[in-house]
């Protein structure tokens, strides 16, 4: 891993990565995403294995710095607060999903707190007026908390991964930020 570069692993790279938690809910679609990019699940499963790898290595970045090796510069990058705790909202694009931005937020020192996919900013959120609205790979854990609000937030079965109980019975699954299925339609 020493020595990789983000022109070794790049956007595509990481789009691999998405795609590889994302087939646990919504094969078919992954299948449609590998075809778009020119890949096949080896190449999806290398991906992530390398990118699991440089969480681990000795001797490679971690943090933001991580990612900088992995992916190149961020296409934007802005503070943010959480309580009265200052951070950095670092944004990658990625053409899979055009009005998407992986983000990265993290705190002093470079620590990564959290990494999903967000809406890129200037980008509108899509029209969820009811259940029926939320398909997969159509929108945000922050666009259904908002829309249906008072979502609550549960914990996720693993780390890339989060619900939202939304009432009715509804449980709404993500991985990395991404609607991957409901619960309870």
């Amino acid at each position: 891993m020493p020595g990789m570069t983000g022109a070794d692993f790049g956007t595509t790279g990481l789009q691999l990565v998405l795609l590889r938690r994302l087939a646990d809910h919504q094969p078919g679609l992954v299948e449609d995403a590998l075809r778009e990019l020119g890949c096949d699940r080896a190449a999806m499963r290398g991906a992530n294995r390398r990118w699991q790898a440089t969480l681990r290595a000795r001797g490679f970045p971690q943090g933001t710095a991580r990612l900088h090796v992995l992916l190149g510069p961020p296409q934007s990058q802005e503070p943010r607060m959480l309580g009265d705790l200052a951070c950095r909202a670092l944004r990658w694009p990625v053409p899979l999903w055009p009005a998407l931005r992986f983000e990265a937020l993290a705190g002093p020192g470079g620590r990564v707190w959290n990494e999903w996919l967000v809406r890129a900013p200037g980008e509108p959120s899509p029209v969820l007026s009811g259940p029926q609205d939320l398909t997969p790979w159509s929108c945000t854990v922050e666009e259904v908390a908002r829309a249906f609000a008072p979502a609550v937030p549960m914990e996720g079965d693993a780390p890339t991964r989060w619900r939202l109980a939304l009432g009715g019975g509804r449980v709404a699954h993500f991985t990395y930020g991404l609607l991957s299925r409901v619960d309870g339609l």
